[in-house]
């Protein structure tokens, strides 16, 4: 368990220890070394605490503020692929939290910082997908023109199966036509398999078709 490392890490030197007593010393520790300007050692501490949050208190609002504190100090230190990896992490719980405009800036922020890396361009389809997922969820017309904006942005989000996939359920969900959608979700998910964060999106975006069951099966 998360907690057991923790323990013997952070506080080697008692064995009753609490969870909350490991939080407050770690939280101790996020401030020390911002003060000899190690930004990267207090990012590292915001990490292990918003992992406790997720896996161990499983209280999300708290994860993504550390998480986003840690991202502010990898950038600080120019570590602008370990801030990316906390704002998907921010991305994907507010999106999961409905709090969609957030995650959209967030995947938007991230795929615009990798889509001319030619090592992690690939990336960026993924990135802008999910946004416009999150779009989606809020309103169609919104997740067509940002769809559009994607495209002129990053030329090979054009041909990806990800785009595909997008105006397939646009198509779909334009003539609240539920089993095409599924048709569509399925066979992307038989090359492509969803995992439960995109599952959970097509789920709320189905939803919104008048009639549905709620499912994808």
């Amino acid at each position: 368990m998360l907690f057991a490392r923790l323990h013997g890490s952070t506080c080697s030197c008692r064995t009753s220890w609490t969870l909350p007593q490991v939080l407050s010393t770690l939280a101790t520790r996020t401030r020390k070394p911002t003060h000899r300007g190690r930004f990267t050692i207090a990012a590292k501490h915001h990490i292990t605490i918003a992992e406790v949050y997720e896996s161990e208190l499983v209280d999300i609002e708290k994860a993504i503020a550390h998480y986003e504190q840690a991202a502010d100090y990898y950038k600080g230190e120019e570590s602008n692929s370990s801030a990316n990896k906390c704002l998907l992490k921010v991305g994907h719980y507010s999106a999961q939290l409905e709090q969609y405009q957030k995650a959209i800036e967030i995947y938007e922020q991230v795929a615009m910082s990798t889509m001319d890396n030619p090592l992690l361009k690939y990336n960026a389809k993924e990135y802008f997908f999910k946004a416009s997922l999150c779009h989606f969820i809020v309103d169609e017309l919104n997740a067509k023109l940002a769809i559009e904006k994607y495209e002129e942005m990053f030329p090979a989000f054009t041909d990806s199966r990800e785009l595909k996939l997008l105006k397939k359920l646009l198509e779909a969900h334009e003539e609240q036509n539920s089993e095409a959608f599924t048709e569509a979700v399925k066979e992307f998910d038989s090359i492509s398999r969803l995992d439960q964060w995109l599952t959970t999106m097509l789920l709320r975006i189905k939803k919104t078709i008048q009639g549905d069951a709620g499912d994808l099966k």
